[in-house]
């Protein structure tokens, strides 16, 4: 079981970053890689999640252990897969998630691609006695990196669209968003700045 991989960000993808470490590139599918655009060239620790399936063996990538510990937790309760359980992720706090769940907040996990109510009730189910002992001071939050100005607007704008197809939205949903994104490229955002604005607005509906 391989708990946590340290090297260099090699590059980063809308699904995953690659992490270079003993001359092997090892690709760690996240719930935000662009999280880590500001760190790219230097070395990090992601703690990890193995998942094997039958056609393939994933690692998935996290910033702190909490988070790789409640990706976990997620994916115990059925519906939810590995790729839904970083799409929670991706669009809230490890924080703002405990605090949904203990509170029995159906209306706020239904925000997510996928999570439909009976599967919020499901997570609520399966997981509040679980969390009993969490508060939100000991499920420290994900590392913001720092944002990286981007040049010319449209790749950054193109690049945080894929990383929200990616995480499960529809086209119908990402287009009505993209003027709004596109304003904020214009204006200097980042790829990360814009993953995190889309993600807002997309929760806001």
């Amino acid at each position: 079981m391989i708990d946590f991989v340290e090297g260099i960000i090699a590059y980063l993808a809308p699904e995953y970053v690659v992490v270079e470490t003993g001359g092997i590139g090892y690709r760690l599918f996240c719930p935000n890689p662009y999280a880590f655009a500001a760190h790219e060239g230097e070395r990090r620790r992601f703690f990890t999640h193995h998942h094997v399936r039958e056609d393939a063996i994933q690692l998935y990538g996290f910033a702190t252990r909490d988070e790789r510990d409640l990706y976990r937790l997620l994916l115990e309760v059925s519906g939810i897969g590995p790729k839904g359980g970083l799409t929670i992720l991706a669009g809230a706090t490890p924080e703002q998630i405990v605090l949904a769940i203990q509170q029995e907040n159906v209306n706020y996990l239904t925000q997510f691609p996928g999570i439909g109510k009976k599967t919020a009730q499901r997570i609520i189910l399966d997981l509040k006695d679980k969390l009993k002992g969490y508060t939100p001071s000991m499920l420290a939050a994900v590392t913001a990196a720092a944002p990286v100005m981007e040049t010319g607007g449209g790749t950054a704008v193109e690049e945080a669209l894929e990383a929200l197809m990616a995480l499960g939205y529809s086209d119908a949903e990402i287009q009505r968003i993209k003027s709004q994104l596109a304003a904020q490229a214009q204006a200097g955002a980042s790829v990360e700045k814009l993953v995190k604005q889309g993600l807002a607005l997309l929760l806001r509906g």
